[in-house]
């Protein structure tokens, strides 16, 4: 268990009691506190009445959408998400990490992947919460603020980012007008399992350009036979 005086809390939610079971076992007896929910507005409600450090949420929850009840969670907490999935659907993964999740999970799963990627998750959020100083980033027009991690346009105006968008931007701004390869960029976001036929990063980009390139100006270039590159000056204000 992380190092901690108070173990983390971990909401898992899912509409199969047995898989509940599983994952409340293993996570409890690694030191964990857990609870249950098998429904959106039981999550909702968990999470209105009680601090919660990771939710484990599966992608199918009967009638309800993972990715739907994903959404409204990023919206609402900064809460970590490892998406809980049976398919095997890299689609559904794309769509996933792009909507926020730091990590996912395929039925059938070990208890001992749980535990490994509930632990990184653990802990990659306590060291983006404790890095200190804030910045704030300039780059055309554009600022954005790493102490509230938020997107601000020339006019002032707040931009929503999902999770998955906020660090790909952040990592194009520590390292402006240098090519990095996807495989570099997927090393560097780390979270998640990957092969060279992962287009996660692909789709995430062309999300990414569509909220910062409203102009003919492209921010994010295309390096043939390379990667991408941010390729505008980055300054902090």
């Amino acid at each position: 268990m992380p190092v901690s005086q108070v173990p983390a809390h971990i909401l898992v939610v899912d509409d199969d009691a047995l898989i509940r079971a599983t994952l409340r076992d293993c996570l409890e007896i690694d030191g964990y506190s857990v609870s249950e929910a098998s429904t959106g507005k039981e999550l909702f409600a968990h999470l209105a009445a009680t601090p919660t450090d990771l939710i484990t949420l599966d992608l199918g929850l009967g009638r309800e959408s993972g990715l739907d009840i994903a959404r409204q969670v990023r919206a609402r907490a900064d809460v970590p998400i490892i998406m809980v999935t049976g398919k095997g659907d890299t689609i559904d993964r794309i769509v996933g990490l792009e909507l926020g999740a730091d990590d996912y999970i395929t039925k059938p799963f070990h208890v001992r992947e749980v535990l490994a990627r509930v632990r990184a998750v653990l802990r990659r959020n306590a060291g983006a919460k404790t890095q200190a100083p804030a910045d704030r980033l300039s780059f055309a027009g554009w600022t954005l603020d790493t102490g509230r991690r938020e997107l601000t346009d020339a006019s002032d105006r707040a931009h929503d980012l999902t999770t998955a968008e906020y660090d790909l931007l952040l990592l194009f701004l520590e390292r402006p007008q240098r090519a990095l390869s996807r495989d570099t960029i997927m090393d560097l976001l780390k979270g998640h399992d990957w092969t060279p036929f992962d287009r996660s990063i692909d789709s995430l980009i062309v999300r990414l350009r569509k909220k910062l390139e409203p102009s003919e100006s492209p921010l994010i270039k295309t390096v043939r036979g390379v990667g991408y590159v941010f390729a505008v000056e980055v300054r902090k204000v």
